[in-house]
């Protein structure tokens, strides 16, 4: 059988944010981002839907152990990003708008360093119940 096969594993880790330009006028941040633009940061419990497509393996019946990238994702995105102010305490948000859009792709870029390149990987990442990102589209 060599269909490909797509597995999920969803996650979810709760970070503040603040959306904010520092080339924009506080008056356009306000005008642009609304609420999620106060000085003070606000929250948000984040579902992460991740996408592994692939070919089973014949030996084990896995496109890949959901164990193993359940460690992957928890290493790498969970343990960096939950209970966490992604503007203040995190390396990839210092300089990059944390914007659901920009948070998918940093996580996509996370994890494919992770796994081995015979994967295609997509994330889903909801900031909301109506508010969520997918990378790649």
């Amino acid at each position: 059988m060599d269909s490909k096969v797509a597995i999920f594993r969803k996650e979810h880790f709760n970070s503040a944010h603040r959306l904010h330009n520092p080339q924009l006028s506080d008056a356009e941040n306000a005008s642009i981002f609304g609420k999620c633009n106060y000085a003070n940061y606000h929250g948000h419990n984040y579902e992460l839907i991740v996408k592994v497509t692939g070919t089973v393996d014949e030996k084990t019946g896995y496109v890949i152990d959901t164990k193993i990238l359940s460690d992957i994702i928890n290493q790498n995105v969970i343990e960096k990003f939950d209970h966490k102010n992604l503007n203040l305490d995190t390396a990839e948000f210092k300089t990059l708008n944390p914007t659901v859009e920009n948070i998918a792709r940093v996580i996509y870029n996370l994890l494919q360093q992770k796994l081995d390149k015979r994967y295609e990987l997509k994330i889903t990442l909801y900031e909301t119940e109506r508010n969520f990102a997918e990378f790649p589209a």
